[in-house]
């Protein structure tokens, strides 16, 4: 089971990602906030600092992840070409 299914490139995600150093990502409906953040720190290298999560009315489930000082969002923005 892939608890990250893909990161969400809309207007808002971009927004979030210059002023709060946050990107979304689509995950898995049965994965937790614990999974997903070992999951993306394993997959980048980076220290997240916090993990919302929401179910949208469509059924997905997208997980808000707070990145460290030290890590810009912009960067793993850049990783996984969405920059």
């Amino acid at each position: 089971m892939a608890i990250i299914k893909r990161p969400s490139a809309t207007e808002k995600s971009i927004r979030m990602m210059e002023s709060e150093n946050k990107l979304i990502f689509v995950v898995d409906l049965k994965a937790t906030k614990k999974e997903i953040q070992k999951e993306l720190e394993n997959m980048f290298k980076a220290k997240i600092t916090k993990i919302t999560t929401h179910i949208t009315p469509q059924g997905e489930k997208k997980a808000y992840v707070a990145f460290s000082k030290e890590t810009p969002a912009i960067d793993i923005a850049t990783q996984l070409g969405l920059m």
